[in-house]
């Protein structure tokens, strides 16, 4: 399971700029001429963003497949309603008017079909004339940043070794997670209480998938979206070739 121990240490180590990006987010809508009012938070891991935007008025619900994350999102955010679904598969009570879906969640859908098929479900639960607006990590950040490369970072309490595989016939990329955080409470050894310093390790592996702008397009029209505008990362520039992340928005007919 994704997302499971590494959601202990989600918050700790990936740092998201939560309020940039829902400062981004709102100028794409004033752009576009959108004040939607419920928004839908699609793969909203931990939290983050749903309660910065819930914070700033918008009646959000937050989906989420991982169980560990969304009890770390309730502890932020007891406004909003969140979901335990498989974004592939989510069912929501009636329709809103915005869906984001952040932080390169729909790499996730690696399957064929499986970007189609959650696409159309934003579109059967937008409100007519609703946006969309989700990105994605580019081939270009799979190939050339991440690569075969392996990253690892620590803290007080806890720390991770990432390492990445990436494939370029199959345009999928392998994270292998591995994760140590320390055990609380304490213990008795030879007679004596002390401190619990033992590490608890956990082992995850991530894939994702890079998907190109004829991807894009084809998953969009199948669904019944039209695409917008796609954007370099948190701006209102066209994407460049050495772009490591877009942003594409996408209207419900």
């Amino acid at each position: 399971m994704i997302y499971g121990g590494f959601a202990q240490i989600y918050d700790k180590f990936m740092d998201m700029p939560y309020e940039a990006w829902a400062d981004y987010f709102q100028a794409v809508w004033r752009l576009h001429g959108h004040t939607p009012k419920m928004v839908l938070d699609l793969a909203c891991g931990t939290g983050g963003l749903t309660a910065v935007l819930a914070r700033r008025g918008y009646e959000m619900i937050g989906v989420d497949m991982s169980a560990e994350m969304l009890a770390i999102a309730r502890q932020k955010d007891a406004s909003s309603l969140y979901l335990q679904q498989d974004m592939r598969e989510f069912e929501l009570y009636g329709t809103v008017d915005a869906i984001i879906c952040a932080c390169d969640s729909m790499n996730y859908l690696v399957d064929d079909g499986d970007l189609a098929q959650t696409l159309a479900l934003c579109a059967n639960y937008l409100n007519p004339g609703g946006l969309l607006i989700f990105d994605l990590n580019t081939e270009y950040y799979f190939s050339q940043i991440l690569a075969d490369n392996t990253f690892a970072a620590t803290s007080d309490d806890a720390a991770y070794i990432w390492e990445n595989f990436y494939d370029n016939a199959s345009r999928i990329n392998e994270y292998a997670i591995a994760c140590f955080v320390q055990e609380n409470g304490f213990v008795q050894e030879n007679g004596f209480v002390q401190e619990n310093g033992a590490y608890r390790r956990f082992e995850e592996l991530h894939m994702q998938r890079a998907y190109g702008i004829h991807d894009i397009e084809t998953a969009l029209a199948a669904s019944g979206l039209r695409l917008l505008a796609q954007y370099h990362e948190l701006s209102f520039e066209p994407p460049y070739p050495d772009s490591q992340r877009i942003f594409y928005v996408a209207s419900a007919l």
